[in-house]
């Protein structure tokens, strides 16, 4: 009696975890689906329903119906602003509509922020500094992978420094930050792609093949040095700043 439950237990386990290996990846894009569509539906939903409120007892009333406007008319929203930024002019009054938003106390900080990331992660910039790295995080000799968004220099000895964005598994909605030397930071072969799909799976999605060993090069896949951003507000600061990332650059070369 004992085998036989034994057996049962085992035989159910076996075929649990063979139905969520097969049916899991299914299962977490259909709850990720549903919940950007859950977000497109409420953001359409209060005009959809100032729209069938003239016309009770019609299809315009129904749930289903509302949801699926609410979405479409979402969709279409993205799509026209996304295509009037596009033209001149719809840029000028997007760009006077931000500047609008930028006069507004905390509202400019959480605007621009969440724009600039958007910008980071979805624009890949010519100068090189987009690009997927390693560093050692949380500790010496433990390899994380990070996101280099921007270079810039240190005041005092103009030194590049890489702006690193170091994601966490499974939920890379939660990151830390990191400043280093660009000379402490390891440059893989990984695309975003690839990395955001480590990431996401915890690891159980990768290449067979990555570039685990050496140091950032200071040089773009041009070959043109990477481009350092340097915000210091004091002229002089300044002038010194960029004479001694030339110096570095020259060394590098």
């Amino acid at each position: 009696m004992n085998r036989y439950v034994l057996h049962t237990a085992s035989d159910l386990k076996r075929h649990i975890l063979a139905g969520i290996i097969t049916a899991g990846p299914l299962f977490i894009t259909w709850l990720v689906f549903t919940f950007i569509l859950s977000v497109f539906a409420n953001a359409g939903l209060p005009l959809v329903h100032l729209i069938a409120a003239p016309f009770p007892g019609t299809l315009l009333r129904a749930p289903w119906f509302q949801y699926i406007l609410a979405v479409l008319l979402t969709v279409a929203v993205f799509y026209f602003v996304g295509r009037a930024t596009s033209r001149v002019v719809g840029q000028q009054m997007f760009a006077l509509f931000e500047a609008s938003l930028e006069r507004l106390p905390l509202v400019n900080k959480i605007y621009t922020s969440v724009r600039q990331a958007l910008e980071t992660l979805t624009t890949k910039k010519e100068n090189g500094s987009q690009r997927v790295v390693l560093i050692d995080f949380p500790i010496r000799g433990q390899k994380s992978i990070g996101f280099l968004t921007r270079v810039v220099a240190d005041a005092g000895t103009g030194s590049p420094i890489a702006v690193v964005l170091v994601p966490q598994a499974i939920n890379p909605s939660s990151a830390n930050l990191q400043l280093l030397p660009l000379d402490r930071i390891t440059e893989t072969d990984l695309t975003v792609e690839q990395a955001m799909s480590m990431i996401l799976t915890g690891g159980t999605v990768c290449p067979d093949v990555i570039r685990y060993s050496g140091r950032m090069q200071a040089a773009g896949p041009d070959g043109a040095a990477l481009e350092v951003s340097v915000s210091i507000e004091d002229e002089a600061a300044t002038a010194n700043a960029l004479n001694r990332q030339t110096d570095v650059r020259r060394s590098v070369a």
